[in-house]
């Protein structure tokens, strides 16, 4: 959680409390030496990363770490509620549509850019 942004820990925080699902963030800010490894390995498609500037996070249900996408989807909805409930504007990877990236949340760029 380290180097993340104040106001997506902030989020992060209040979806632990409202999920049904309990979770661990397996990722957050990243260097970038990391990013190309991601991309390298095909687990991202770009060097423009909101991991890069602390702006994402990834997730993944504990215990188990099954990566089963309906459990991602309920962490996902904790995420949500939990930003609405700041006033917080996020994006789940989940609802991408080129590439998608069920255990990612992020701050939305149109309010908080690079």
């Amino acid at each position: 959680m380290e180097g993340i942004h104040p106001d997506l820990r902030k989020v992060c925080d209040l979806a632990i409390e409202l999920t049904s699902v309990d979770f661990v963030i397996t990722e957050g800010k990243r260097s970038y030496a990391r990013q190309q490894e991601m991309v390298a390995t095909g687990k991202s498609q770009t060097m423009n990363s909101r991991h890069l500037v602390g702006c994402a996070v990834d997730y993944v249900d504990y215990p188990g770490f099954t990566y089963d996408l309906g459990k991602a989807k309920q962490i996902a909805d904790a995420f949500k509620s939990a930003a609405a409930q700041l006033g917080i504007l996020i994006k789940w990877g989940g609802d991408w549509k080129n590439f998608v990236d069920s255990d990612h949340i992020e701050l939305d760029r149109s309010v908080y850019p690079n």
